[in-house]
């Protein structure tokens, strides 16, 4: 039986842009994990992709299968049809979240990470409950800026 970590993520903004976050929820053999964060200004596709790269993050061996579970299209559609190489190829000219999609392909390696597109707002218990803590991390006080909103120059990090 192959051995993987699966990932589920949820961005979510309110008035996009506005108060935004991300949920994960994170499953290995019989451990469950969540983390969520909030930002005061923000965009839903960055939540998106946040929440995929701090995920990614926390996995400390890096070489263990991970499936990545995403209803954002801009997530995983920029993966499976080899957007993100395009885009890095060019010096993202013209593309949003370039400081987030660098700090992605840091972590990111083709050979241990697969992304799948589910359906949201559906019937995935696991990508509503990313969806609940992104809304309810959007909702706290004091939320944090994100300091890469509104950055759309390759480079900068």
């Amino acid at each position: 039986m192959e051995d993987f970590i699966e990932i589920y993520t949820d961005g979510a903004a309110s008035g996009n842009p506005g108060p935004g976050g991300y949920g994960i929820v994170m499953l290995y053999k019989k451990h469950r994990k969540e983390m969520s964060a909030g930002f005061k200004y923000t965009t839903n596709n960055r939540m998106e992709l946040m929440g995929v790269i701090v995920a990614l993050e926390s996995i400390k061996d890096r070489e263990i299968k991970v499936k990545i579970y995403s209803d954002s299209k801009y997530v995983v559609d920029a993966i499976n049809k080899n957007w993100i190489l395009g885009w890095r190829k060019k010096g993202f000219v013209n593309k949003a979240n370039v400081d987030l999609w660098q700090r992605f392909l840091k972590i990111y390696d083709f050979r241990w990470h697969e992304f799948i597109w589910v359906k949201g707002h559906a019937s995935n218990k696991e990508n509503n409950r990313c969806d609940e803590l992104a809304v309810a991390a959007s909702k706290q006080s004091n939320l944090p800026e994100d300091i890469g909103y509104g950055v759309n120059t390759a480079g900068l990090l």
